[in-house]
């Protein structure tokens, strides 16, 4: 598609007041952004309000914006894809609301590879994200490209991973592609756009709002052909994912966690709801039926650490455990345990989570 082309289509979207819903209608009736810009109101207002109809005639957007767009295209990393496209993603027209149009930085080719999410909370603990980076890894190497919302935690260890694994990742922001949200991940957003991908709906310039993240949260399932939930707590963002991959059609997933964690509700509550209880990344790859195995990369060589610590770190197992609960299981005192707790939290072996917990890291 011609930039001149492009633009129109950004034109239209700038339009105030004109939905995603009735630009899609208009472009049924009318046909391309430029037939619409030359259609007479009378006739667009069979479609959208009146007032709309004379704004999109009288062609009401920021030209600022779009000379923005215009310049920000000239860079070879920044594309425009629309409906018009053969390039638009076939999955997107799947869904309910696909977007007119998609702004990307990176290489638009990973969108033609199988797509699957890795999702998760943004106060993931140190395991949730060793096991999102594993996943996501190993479905990397099996063929799959990893798809996620560049948040702290675990999207951002799925993002690693998927890099890592050769298989590609795709971030899917909430904000125009001129800014990085959040900025803790700026460096891993500019690795995505010269190794994986950025796509978003919104025009440059857009803030991260409240209500943009549960609208991308679509994207990000329709880009996929399954998600896989690691770690959500019962009101997190990420259900409305695996929601909304339901929905779609699409395979959802989750990973398993002790039920005293409340980063492990979530999860259990897909679970009971009929979402696929996963221990492998293999179990995900004879679900989907994709052709290469997916065994999990190997875990770097643990620091070693003294005899008493190896044994309170089986005494503290895999769930989260206060220091009472693990004085309790090995006769030792506060005072000794506090200290064999920090050689291994600083051999990496055991994270500190919220409300004095300790868990071990394997």
């Amino acid at each position: 598609m011609h930039a001149d082309d492009r633009l129109d289509w950004v034109a239209l979207s700038l339009i105030p007041g004109l939905s995603s819903e009735r630009l899609r209608l208009l472009l049924s009736r009318f046909g391309t952004p430029d037939r619409i810009f030359a259609t007479p109101p009378s006739a667009l207002a069979t479609v959208v309000q009146e007032a709309l109809a004379h704004a999109i005639s009288a062609r009401r957007f920021d030209g600022a914006a779009v000379e923005t767009t215009a310049r920000w295209l000239e860079d070879p990393v920044n594309h425009i894809i629309t409906l018009a496209d053969p390039a638009y993603p076939r999955c997107l027209l799947e869904i309910a609301d696909p977007p007119p149009l998609l702004y990307l930085k990176g290489d638009p080719a990973w969108l033609g590879r199988p797509g699957f999410a890795i999702v998760g909370s943004r106060h993931a603990t140190v395991q949730g994200r060793r096991d999102a980076m594993a996943f996501a890894e190993a479905l990397s190497r099996a063929g799959l490209c990893i798809v996620s919302g560049l948040a702290v935690g675990v999207d951002a260890a799925a993002h690693e991973g998927g890099l890592a694994g050769g298989g590609g990742s795709i971030a899917v922001v909430g904000t125009g592609l001129d800014i990085v949200y959040p900025a803790a991940n700026r460096a891993l957003a500019h690795r995505l756009a010269q190794e994986g991908l950025l796509l978003s709906e919104f025009p440059l310039g857009t803030p991260p709002r409240a209500q943009h993240f549960p609208r991308r949260n679509r994207l990000i399932s329709g880009l996929s052909r399954g998600v896989l939930v690691v770690e959500a707590a019962p009101r997190s963002g990420s259900l409305i994912t695996a929601r909304l991959a339901a929905e779609q059609g699409r395979e959802v997933f989750a990973v398993p966690g002790s039920i005293h964690s409340p980063l492990s509700k979530g999860c259990h509550r897909l679970i009971k709801e009929g979402a696929k209880l996963v221990e492998t990344a293999q179990d995900v790859v004879d679900e989907l039926g994709v052709g290469a195995s997916a065994a999990f990369p190997e875990s770097a060589t643990q620091r070693a650490v003294s005899q008493e610590a190896e044994r309170c770190l089986r005494a503290l197992g895999h769930a989260p455990l206060g220091l009472d609960g693990l004085v309790a299981r090995t006769g030792l005192t506060p005072e000794r345990l506090s200290s064999i707790l920090l050689e291994l939290e600083l051999a990496g072996r055991v994270a500190v989570l919220p409300g004095g917990l300790y868990q071990a890291i394997f």
